[in-house]
């Protein structure tokens, strides 16, 4: 059996994986965001490793006698966290996520100090990733900047308590700025634009490679042997594509989890990041993907649940009763509350509702909101076609995912087919065990297979005109926005 950890920024969730590809067990621990100043977002690394060694125990119990089958551990991790740790492995601050974004200033000195950095990493300068957040703390944080030995990734912490290595994986470290993407290795001259070393960053493998062993202190405490493998894993759309079986040029998948996620698959790298396009190394040895993100995305359903006082799966079943000329005149909604990434690169972007009135209900503002993710994911589409890339149909995955009413919306908006899966809402946590799988010396074409099939979902041309209509409307209160700031500013 194999053992998958997802690293994520709401979850850190654990999964044991069958010989076959069954799953025979998940469990999983929340974690929180601090957030202590505006456009901050932050956690601490030793609450991750407190939640991984619950998870463990729980899911350990769910398995019984056969826990100690476990041969090899995958990971799956939240992309462009900076952990920084001192020459002792102290961790220094806490660390700076993927959709922080304070650095929005630093991205701008980051282009100017390394005029390569788009062919070479393939991307733009964006705050939500990890080369501008330390340029950031250099220039506010001297002290602890001074200190640093080491700069890990999320999922790379959690592998360095476990085995005592300092091991990352090219996907994940292609979100780093750092990596020269085609070549898949550091590059010294963007790492030296940061006033950074090559010796300060971990070493690298394939995602489908052998990283380290399992310590034996670790293996102790968890009834495990200290023979088990940790494979290099993933960053955690990585992780999820080879969950999902998206493994070969010309596979998609739709992530709708804390952030949302439009994923394609390609094999050859073809970076385009004039339009806000992420071009990432896969999980898999010569692989590449091309992929557009929006920062909030199934968490905007969460932030209003907390808002107005109810779980997520009554305010769907009150949106879910909407008729549809309540939900055609429903108000309008930007998901934009952390910023956004593809395609406006726009960290001051904020979120609204607009078109409220005194007959607007919860149900109404939930529709929105979902609806307004799906037109972010609308747009997320645009530029991939604009980037060469053309789709037919999508997996779709993450906790959105057990959502058929908002798949039906996806597949209507984008005039996708849309497909979900058995077991797709395990997300990172599937992909990270079959990684693990892999570095057993398991064959790929046996184990990245595509999940059964629970649903397709078909594009409704009768819903096409109205939602084309509203997501016009929705693209230009954005550019009223950009607008007003210009103006006010």
């Amino acid at each position: 059996m194999y053992l998958g950890i997802d690293a994520g920024t709401s979850e850190i969730k654990t999964l044991v994986l069958e010989e076959d590809g069954t799953i025979v067990a998940i469990a999983g621990v929340t974690l929180t965001v601090q957030r202590p100043h505006p456009h901050w977002s932050e956690q601490d690394p030793e609450a991750w490793w407190q939640a991984l060694n619950q998870a463990v125990g729980q899911l350990r119990s769910k398995v019984g006698e056969r826990w100690s089958d476990i041969r090899a551990i995958g990971l799956s991790g939240q992309m462009h966290g900076a952990v920084l740790l001192d020459a002792r492995g102290e961790v220094l601050r806490p660390c700076i996520l993927w959709n922080d974004t304070r650095s929005a200033e630093q991205c701008v000195t980051l282009t100017r100090k390394a005029p390569q950095l788009h062919d070479v990493a393939g991307n733009l300068a964006m705050p939500g990733f990890t080369a501008p957040k330390l340029l950031w703390v250099a220039e506010h944080e001297p002290d602890i900047f001074s200190r640093i030995a080491h700069v890990l990734l999320p999922k790379d912490y959690l592998r360095w308590r476990m085995s005592g290595e300092m091991v990352g994986d090219m996907s994940d470290a292609a979100g780093t700025l750092w990596l020269d993407v085609a070549r898949r290795d550091w590059s010294d001259d963007l790492l030296a634009a940061c006033d950074l070393r090559r010796d300060m960053m971990p070493s690298l493998v394939e995602g489908s490679q052998a990283s380290a062993l399992l310590a034996p202190s670790i293996a102790a405490q968890w009834g495990l042997s200290d023979k088990v493998i940790i494979a290099g894993g993933g960053g955690d759309n990585a992780a999820s594509a080879v969950g999902i079986g998206a493994v070969n040029s010309g596979d998609a998948f739709i992530s709708l989890g804390t952030s949302g996620v439009l994923f394609a698959v390609n094999d050859s790298y073809r970076p385009n990041p004039q339009s806000a396009v992420h071009t990432f190394c896969h999980a898999l040895p010569n692989r590449w993907h091309q992929m557009s993100v929006m920062l909030t995305a199934a968490s905007a359903l969460r932030w209003l649940c907390q808002l107005v006082g109810c779980d997520e799966s009554t305010l769907m079943t009150e949106v879910e009763q909407l008729t549809a000329e309540q939900r055609d005149h429903a108000p309008l909604f930007l998901p934009y509350l952390s910023g956004e990434r593809t395609p406006h690169n726009d960290p001051w972007a904020e979120g609204a509702f607009t078109g409220l009135n005194h007959a607007t209900t919860r149900a109404h503002l939930g529709y929105a909101v979902i609806e307004g993710v799906t037109f972010g994911l609308a747009d997320g589409l645009r530029v991939l076609n604009d980037a060469g890339t053309t789709l037919t149909q999508c997996s779709l995955v993450g906790g959105g995912a057990r959502s058929p009413y908002w798949a039906q919306l996806i597949a209507d908006t984008l005039n996708l087919l849309i497909i979900t899966h058995e077991g797709g809402e395990a997300g990172g946590a599937l992909g990270a065990a079959r990684l693990a799988q892999l570095a057993t010396g398991a064959d790929e074409a046996l184990v990245c297979v595509k999940p059964a099939e629970r649903h397709r979902y078909l594009p409704d041309a009768g819903r096409r005109d109205v939602l084309q209509s509203r997501l016009q409307h929705w693209r230009l209160l954005y550019r009223q926005q950009v607008e007003a700031r210009r103006i006010l500013s």
